[in-house]
C-alpha cells in the first residue's frame, strides 16, 4: 500500500492506480474549465466584457464541490448538465444592448436571444454546477493521499491540463476536439459510473460540436471562432459572430470607402517603409502597395487571419516580395524594432476578445496608450506620419485618441471623423498634415484624458465602475452565498479560516498583476498568457519542494518578506523593464512577477499544514479567491498598479487575523516533512483548477 495514502476505497474506474486517477480528474477539471472560458467566449461574445465571468463560476463551483467531497454525487450527471449548457447557448444566442455612454461594447447594434438578466445567471449557474461535479470528484480522490502528495499530483495534472489546451489552441482545433478530449477522460476515469443515457448525452455534445466546427467557412484560431461568407465582390470574414473584415479589391475599396486611402493622401510622397498594425487579411496592406510603398511590415496577432488572407485575398497581397509578415503583438513588435518607417499605421486594430478569462485586458489594451503612441513615433523617420482609422462609435473616443496624437506629436494632427461615431473616422499625426487636413482644427479641450500603460481601458470613459458591471457582480455574489449556504456553510464555520479567506483574494489579485505585467512587457498573445500560467504552477511545485525539503522561518518571517516581495513590484515602474533588452527584461520579469508568488505559496503552505479541518480550510480559501476576482474590478478605477498596494492590504489583514486565531503549535518551529508536524500544503486558489485559465 503506498505510504502515502490515507485511505483507501473501491473507485468507479477503469484506472484502479489512485495517483492516476487524480492526475487525470485534475486534468480534466482544468482542461474543461479553459474549454468553457474560450467556447462561452465565442458563442456569447459579450461575456468578454465582463472579464473573469466563467472563472468566477469555476471558483465557486469546485469550492463547493470540495466542500461537498463527502456528500452524495456522480460524474454521470456531467454529460447531461454540459448538453443543456450548449443547447442553452446554441439555441438562445444572447447579446448586449451597447447603448450607454459609460463603456463602449463593439458588435453588432441587434439585440436578440433571451433578456441579460435571463442568460447571465443562467450560464453562471451551469457552470457552477458543472464545475461542482468534476470539483467533487478530484476531492474523493485527493482526500486518499496525505495533502502534500495530493497537492503534487493535483498540479501534475493541472500542468498537463495547461499544455494540453495550450497545444490544441496551436494546432487551431475546433471545440468538437475539445469534447473529444473531455468524452475519453470520462471514459477513462468515471466509465463504471456512467449509464447509457449519460454516454448518449456525451456523444450529443460532440455531434452538436461537431456540426458547429464542421459548418461551412467555420475555423478557429487561438482566440477566435472565425467564419467566412462568400459575398458579391467579397468574400466576409466574422469572427465570434460579428461582422469583422472583409476581403476585396484595392479598386473596389476605394469605391466603397476612400478613407482607407487618406493617409496616402497626406503623405507627401510614396513611403518608403510601413508598418501596418493589425493587417489581418491583407486589405490595408495591398492599400499600402498599391499607393507605392518600397517595403511593408504586416503585423497581425492572429494567426488564421493571416492564413485566410494569405489564401484567398484577391489581390494577394502576402505574396508580394516587398511584404514581411510578423505574427506578433503589434506593440511586443513595436518595442525591439529600430523603426525608421515613412508611415506606421493602425488598421482598425480592435479586438473582441480578452487576453484571459482573469482580467480587464484586451488584445489591443496596450497599443494604444500614450507610451505606446508615444514609442510609435519615435520609430518614424524624419517627416514620417503615424495614422489610425476605425469605426470608433463616439465622439469622445476621436477626441481621447486625438488628444492622445497631440500629447505626443502636438498640434501637426489631422483628425476625420463623422459627428456622432457613425461612421469610418481617422486620425493623423506628423509629417506636416496639418497643413493639408481637409477638416481643419479639432477641438479637444474636452477630451477625456488619455489611455496609460497603468490604465489601459480605452473604452471606458471616465474612471470607475460602470453600472452593468456592478448590476453583475451583485448577481454573482447573491447567486454565490445562497448556493454556499445551500451547502450547509455557514459563516460562523467561516471565521476561523478568516486568513485564509484573505489569502485566497490576496492571490487572484497577484496572478492577475502577473498576467497584466507579463502582457505589456512580451505580448497580448495567448502564448505569453499560457507561459504566464504555466509559470504560476511551476512557482507552486518550488515552493512545495522547499517546503518539503527545507526548514521555513516562522510565519512573520515569511510574512515580512512577502510583503517586502510585493512592495518591491509596485516601487519599480513597468515601464522601466521595457527599457532593457530583451533577455534581461525576461529574467528581471520573472523575478518582479515571480518572487511574490512563490512566498505567498510558503506563507499558505506553512498555514495549510496546521489546518484543523484541511477540506473547510480549502473551501474558505477558494471563496476568498472570489473575493479576489471581484476586487480586480476595482483596476477599473485605480488601474493595475494600485492592485499591488490592495493585495498588500489583504496580506497584512491575513497576518492580522493569524495571529488572532493561531494556535500555540502555529508558534513553535516549523518544521518539515517528515517530522513530527509536517509542512503539509494543500491547493491555494491562485494555481487550483479555478485559476489556472
Amino acid at each position: 500500500m503506498d505510504a502515502g495514502l490515507v485511505a483507501a476505497r473501491p473507485q468507479r474506474s477503469w484506472i484502479k492506480d489512485n495517483r492516476m486517477r487524480l492526475v487525470m480528474l485534475s486534468f480534466l477539471m482544468l482542461f474543461l474549465e479553459l474549454a468553457l472560458i474560450r467556447w462561452l467566449g465565442e458563442n456569447v461574445v459579450y461575456l468578454s466584457f465582463f472579464t473573469n465571468f466563467v472563472l468566477l463560476g469555476s471558483f465557486l463551483g469546485i469550492g463547493l464541490g470540495f466542500l461537498s467531497a463527502k456528500r452524495r454525487g456522480s460524474l454521470k450527471w456531467l454529460p447531461a448538465s454540459l448538453f443543456a449548457l450548449v443547447g442553452l447557448v446554441l439555441v438562445f444566442p444572447a447579446e448586449i444592448d451597447r447603448s450607454g455612454a459609460e463603456v463602449i461594447y463593439f458588435g453588432s447594434p441587434e439585440v436578440s436571444g433571451l433578456p441579460l438578466w435571463v442568460m447571465l445567471p443562467l450560464i453562471f449557474g451551469a457552470v457552477v454546477w458543472i464545475l461542482f461535479l468534476v470539483g467533487q470528484a478530484v476531492a474523493r480522490v485527493f482526500s486518499l493521499f496525505q495533502p502534500l502528495t495530493a497537492y503534487r499530483l493535483d498540479i501534475t495534472g493541472s500542468i498537463l491540463g495547461v499544455v494540453g489546451f495550450a497545444l490544441l489552441s496551436w494546432l487551431q482545433t475546433p471545440p468538437v476536439v475539445w469534447a473529444l478530449v473531455v468524452l475519453g477522460l470520462l471514459v477513462a476515469v468515471a466509465l463504471p459510473e456512467m449509464d447509457g443515457r449519460s454516454l448518449l448525452l456525451m456523444v450529443g455534445v460532440v455531434v452538436v460540436l461537431g456540426a458547429q466546427s464542421l459548418s461551412p467557412g467555420s475555423s478557429w484560431s487561438p482566440y477566435y471562432h472565425v467564419q467566412t461568407v462568400e459575398a458579391p465582390e467579397a468574400v466576409l470574414v466574422n469572427v465570434n459572430g460579428i461582422p469583422h473584415q472583409a476581403m476585396t479589391t484595392v479598386e473596389r475599396r476605394l469605391a466603397t470607402e476612400p478613407l482607407y486611402f487618406a493617409p496616402y493622401d497626406l503623405i507627401p510622397a510614396d513611403p518608403a517603409r510601413v508598418m501596418v498594425v493589425g493587417a489581418g487579411t491583407g486589405t490595408d496592406v495591398a492599400i499600402a502597395l498599391d499607393n507605392g510603398a518600397g517595403a511593408v511590415d504586416a503585423v497581425e496577432i492572429d494567426p488564421r487571419l493571416y492564413e485566410i488572407g494569405r489564401d484567398r485575398h484577391p489581390d494577394n497581397p502576402y505574396a508580394d516580395d516587398r511584404v514581411r509578415v510578423v505574427i506578433d503583438d503589434g506593440r511586443a513588435f513595436m518595442e525591439r524594432n529600430p523603426g525608421n518607417y515613412d508611415l506606421i499605421l493602425f488598421a482598425l486594430p480592435d479586438s473582441l476578445t480578452l487576453v484571459s478569462g482573469q482580467s480587464n485586458l484586451r488584445l489591443e489594451s496596450f497599443l494604444f496608450t500614450q507610451e505606446a503612441i508615444s514609442k510609435a513615433g519615435d520609430l518614424l523617420a524624419p517627416g514620417g506620419m503615424f495614422a489610425m482609422y476605425n469605426y470608433y462609435r463616439e465622439d469622445w473616443l476621436v477626441d481621447r485618441l486625438g488628444a492622445t496624437l497631440e500629447a505626443r506629436f502636438g498640434t501637426d494632427l489631422c483628425v476625420i471623423a463623422p459627428q456622432g461615431g457613425s461612421g469610418l473616422a481617422m486620425l493623423a499625426a506628423g509629417g506636416g498634415v496639418s497643413d493639408v487636413c481637409p477638416e481643419g482644427v479639432r477641438d479637444l479641450s474636452a477630451a477625456p484624458p488619455p489611455a496609460t500603460d497603468n490604465y489601459p481601458f480605452l473604452y471606458v470613459r471616465s474612471p470607475g465602475i460602470p453600472f452593468l458591471y456592478l448590476v453583475v457582480m451583485a448577481s454573482i455574489l447573491a447567486i454565490s452565498l445562497i448556493t454556499i449556504r445551500a451547502t450547509g456553510t455557514t459563516f460562523r464555520s467561516i471565521r476561523p479560516n478568516t486568513d485564509l479567506f484573505l489569502m485566497g483574494a490576496a492571490f487572484l489579485l497577484l496572478s492577475t498583476k502577473s498576467v497584466v505585467q507579463f502582457a505589456l512587457w512580451f505580448g497580448t498573445t495567448w502564448i505569453v498568457n499560457a507561459l504566464v500560467f504555466g509559470g504560476v504552477l511551476l512557482s507552486v511545485l518550488l515552493a512545495i519542494q522547499v517546503a518539503r525539503l527545507r526548514w521555513l522561518p516562522r510565519p512573520e518571517v515569511l510574512y515580512g518578506f512577502l510583503v517586502l516581495a510585493i512592495g518591491l513590484s509596485w516601487a519599480i515602474p513597468p515601464s522601466l523593464l521595457l527599457e532593457l533588452a530583451l533577455p534581461m527584461r525576461f529574467g528581471a520579469a520573472i523575478l518582479l512577477a515571480f518572487t511574490p508568488i512563490f512566498i505567498a505559496n510558503l506563507v499558505f503552505a506553512q498555514r495549510f499544514a496546521h489546518s484543523e479541518n484541511a477540506t473547510a480550510a480549502f473551501g474558505v480559501n477558494l471563496l476568498g479567491a472570489m473575493l479576489g476576482g471581484v476586487l480586480e474590478y476595482a483596476s477599473l478605477v485605480t488601474g493595475y498598479r494600485a492592485l499591488a498596494v490592495l493585495v498588500g492590504v489583504l496580506y497584512v489583514g491575513a497576518f492580522l487575523a493569524w495571529k488572532r486565531t493561531s494556535r500555540p503549535n502555529m508558534d513553535d518551529e516549523p518544521t518539515r516533512e517528515g517530522a513530527t508536524q509536517p509542512l503539509e500544503p494543500a491547493a491555494h486558489p491562485a494555481v487550483s483548477p479555478a485559476n489556472r485559465g
